[in-house]
């Protein structure tokens, strides 16, 4: 086996973790290119061959494996450039997109401007035909309309084409018949179609997920166009994989045929890594980048799938792994507002032209600017001195804070720090409070080039007892990728319940899912001893309004009478679990039924094989160095630790600073750490 690798982009570093044959691990960095992200993508590969002294095409032959993180799909929704799409709906329900679903609103927010459709109204059109609920055709679908609209569209500019027609998910054959006719009148442009993007009863998250795959397919396609012809280029023969948002890896095929599933693919990584290096129940995961903190949680050891992840003001429509985000990073902007008040966030300096300290061009103060006026970067060591850092221009940038704020350097750039601080406080209590969860009753696992930085003062506001700091904790999602599972998801509708059970309809429907999963397994390599399959049903009360998700066992992949009891119980503990009742004697109906097909790669756990020798005697510092100290109101001396020259069990305890090559912790007073055997700090707040 050669060198398995995971690339995750980030808003300014992209992450590479490399793992050889012998299971050893090395992380490396380079600066981010935006707008040219493949480039990042190879010139990243190139500081990896450097770091293992050979060339870049030696380097590249010897690599089996590459797991990617992308992030185009999430930028080009986020920054709201993705292409043109036309919709077809059936006729009457052309405002789908516009009224939505009545989602929750806040209790204070009893002002709000109605937002837009995801695809303007003059973008959509309505075409005659109906399929009911049993799968029968009603009217029949009147191609000449759909003609008519795909003129219409050619006409206008649309780029790629999205339809989604009622019941599709029970008979396709409208929808179908819609993807020949506009490929016969559009030669050239993508089609998606609802049915086969998100397949559930639910007409508004079908069609939402359809409308967006649709207007990132070719910016997604483009890209991976881009990479494969890079990287056959730079002589790469191994297999690639792209991240999912459901927490694994997919082929690039199958990417291509559902590219909604690639975004915030990378986030998702973050606490499938967190599984593997804690067996804590319940784990709080940060990740501070240059440009965002996402943080997720995961209960009873279990990832958690949101069914309503948000961009902007319209669902995703699709499940995903359940992580929040906001504009908090190492290059999150510091500036003083009208009234006086200092604000951190959400603009950041990004890779371009990046902190002040970087000296290519920013003159604006960030958090990373802050963090090297207080004394908690140093200059020299930054990614372990392969990056100068600039402290003139880091103290020029933040004294535009102090000097708006009238309190001295240090005061400024430590209002800074807490400022940020208290922003990642408040994204980590709408995960945990704001879901009914004691954060205090769970671990957290620091992920992030900056995180380490933020922690202590975090994890006191929060009142947390234990937390780690990753050995790997720079490139914590790229960890997550390298050791993930090949993964994806399928469903199909059928409405049921327990007290009229279709368990032959059932049955069959979990037979095709079974197969389709055995199918995209195969498609990916995977032998047949190293595949698994996870059922679960959406369920509901009878006239309830949304339904749940739950697992279930079905060992042989079926489900039989006796079995039904223990299915029900299911819902009604999964569903006491969410709201804190139950209602035995209710019916309960099932509606769509999915299965998640999960394939085992070869070298996942052979990192575990490697772990730290026991350190032998007391820890000593390789240095002190001088740090901003609030409670104090002075600069205070600190030992400072290398990582990479510690044992396993050694003892550390704040205040102090540990170094590695690519991030810094610090430990304050009462916080002691002790490293495990894999070299991550675990620690302990008194």
């Amino acid at each position: 086996m050669g060198y398995q690798v995971c690339i995750d982009i980030g808003g300014t570093f992209t992450d590479c973790l490399v793992s050889d044959s012998d299971g050893f691990i090395s992380i490396f960095k380079s600066p981010t290119t935006p707008g040219n992200f493949e480039k990042g993508f190879i010139d990243v590969l190139h500081v990896a061959a450097e770091g293992y002294g050979k060339t870049p095409q030696a380097f590249m032959k010897e690599v089996d494996l590459i797991v990617h993180g992308s992030t185009v799909s999430t930028n080009a929704l986020v920054e709201r450039k993705t292409v043109k799409v036309g919709l077809i709906l059936n006729e009457g329900h052309e405002d789908m997109l516009l009224l939505r679903q009545g989602p929750r609103k806040g209790a204070f927010q009893w002002k709000l401007d109605y937002p837009e459709p995801y695809v303007p109204r003059y973008l959509t059109r309505g075409i005659a035909g109906r399929i009911d609920a049993s799968g029968r055709e009603l009217v029949t679908l009147d191609e000449g309309q759909l003609r008519a609209a795909a003129r219409d569209f050619k006409s206008l500019g649309v780029e790629a084409v999205a339809v989604g027609l009622l019941w599709s998910v029970v008979n396709d054959a409208h929808e179908l018949r819609a993807r020949e006719i506009l490929e016969q009148e559009l030669p050239g442009i993508s089609v998606t179609l609802s049915h086969e993007i998100n397949p559930m009863p639910r007409e508004y998250q079908r069609v939402i997920a359809a409308a967006i795959d649709a207007s990132i397919y070719p910016i997604v396609s483009q890209y991976i166009g881009r990479l494969q012809t890079a990287l056959n280029e730079a002589g790469f023969a191994g297999d690639l994989l792209l991240a999912n948002c459901v927490g694994g890896m997919m082929p690039l095929h199958e990417m291509l045929k559902k590219p909604i599933y690639s975004v915030m693919s990378g986030p998702t990584l973050a606490p499938m890594a967190a599984l593997a290096l804690s067996d804590e129940a319940d784990i709080i995961v940060g990740d501070m980048g240059g440009t965002t903190f996402d943080v997720s949680a995961l209960r009873d050891h279990q990832i958690i799938i949101t069914p309503d992840g948000m961009i902007h003001d319209d669902s995703l429509g699709i499940p995903k792994v359940d992580v929040r985000s906001v504009g908090a990073g190492g290059g999150s902007i510091a500036h003083v507002d009208a009234g006086g008040l200092l604000n951190v966030g959400p603009r950041s300096a990004g890779a371009k032209p990046g902190p002040a300290c970087y000296g290519t061009g920013g003159d604006l103060p960030t958090v990373t600017d802050a963090n090297v006026v207080l004394g908690l970067v140093d200059p020299d060591y930054f990614l372990g001195g392969k990056m100068k850092l600039n402290r003139e221009l880091a103290e020029k940038a933040v004294g535009q804070i102090a000097t708006a704020l009238g309190v001295s350097l240090a005061e400024a750039a430590y209002a800074i720090y807490t400022t940020s601080n208290h922003n990642m406080v408040a994204a980590i209590e709408e995960i945990t409070v704001r879901e009914g969860i004691n954060p205090r009753d769970s671990f957290f696992v620091c992920g992030g080039g900056a995180t380490a930085i933020h922690i202590a003062e975090m994890a006191d506001i929060l009142g947390l007892k234990r937390y780690m700091i990753p050995r790997f904790m720079a490139g914590l999602s790229a960890f997550g990728g390298l050791i993930s599972d090949i993964r994806n998801d399928k469903s199909g509708v059928l409405l049921t319940s327990h007290v009229a059970f279709d368990v032959t309809g059932v049955n069959a429907l979990l037979s095709r899912l079974r197969k389709a999963g055995d199918e995209f397994l195969e498609e990916a390599g995977v032998a047949p001893e190293n595949r698994q399959f996870e059922f679960s049903f959406m369920g509901r009360y009878e006239f309830q309004s949304f339904e749940i998700e739950v697992p279930f066992t079905a060992p042989d992949g079926q489900i039989r009478m006796e079995d039904l009891p223990e299915v029900v119980e299911a819902f009604h503990r999964m569903h006491e679990r969410i709201y804190s009742i139950r209602i035995d004697a209710d019916v309960v109906e099932f509606t769509s039924w999915k299965l998640r097909a999960i394939g085992k790669r070869q070298g996942q756990d052979i990192w575990r094989r490697n772990t730290l020798p026991a350190q032998n005697g007391a820890v000593l510092p390789k240095s002190t160095r001088r740090i901003h100290e609030q409670t104090l109101g002075a600069m205070v001396e600190v030992p400072v630790y290398e990582l990479s020259g510690i044992g396993q069990g050694a003892q550390l305890s704040g205040p102090c600073l540990v170094e590695a090559q690519t991030f810094t912790a610090y430990l304050k007073q009462g916080h002691e750490g002790v490293l495990d055997a894999f070299g991550n700090i675990i620690v302990t707040v008194a």
